[in-house]
């Protein structure tokens, strides 16, 4: 199996942090790996745990990147993280695969139903970005939520709400 190395940088392409992960799926546009998360982050919509395992893709011709989350207890979807990012910049060296990745600040949580909540505008908007790079910005959360509505990988598993 190959070793990837991923690399979040910011807006500006300035490096902010790496982990490590496994590559299970590849190819010209796009990278799966699978990862465990790092550290505790309890939010207003998801408690984030150490140990949790991370299905994370990452494409190299969309605007955004999806982390499909697992609880490290029992598995459990817990939903998806995806960060609105430049195109993932995929390169390798000797068996190491390397992924960077330049975020955005607008992040956006889906729930195990489907229903995607907008995250960090704030934080955009603190950026002060240009004009043309807040459209893609958008654009990007656009595509996301398409990708959501119409039920495409990885998200060919929403649970659907029963009654009862």
């Amino acid at each position: 199996m190959t070793r990837a190395r991923i690399e979040k940088r910011d807006h500006a392409g300035v490096y902010v942090w790496h982990y490590f992960g496994d590559v299970i799926e590849q190819s010209d546009s796009h990278v799966v790996i699978e990862s465990r998360m790092g550290r505790d982050i309890l939010t207003a919509y998801v408690h984030f745990r150490q140990g949790d395992r991370m299905v994370e893709t990452f494409y190299a011709d969309r605007w955004y990147n999806i982390f499909e989350m697992h609880d490290v207890d029992d598995d459990r979807l817990k939903g998806w993280y995806c960060n609105i990012c430049r195109p993932a910049h995929l390169t390798s060296a000797d068996d190491t695969l390397l992924i960077q990745y330049d975020d955005l600040a607008l992040d956006a949580f889906v729930d195990p139903f489907g229903n995607l909540l907008v995250l960090d505008e704030d934080e955009l908007d603190a950026l002060h970005l240009s004009v043309p790079l807040t459209a893609a910005v958008w654009r990007g959360m656009e595509a996301l939520t398409d990708h959501v509505a119409r039920r495409l990988i990885p998200f060919h598993g929403v649970m659907r709400r029963t009654n009862g």
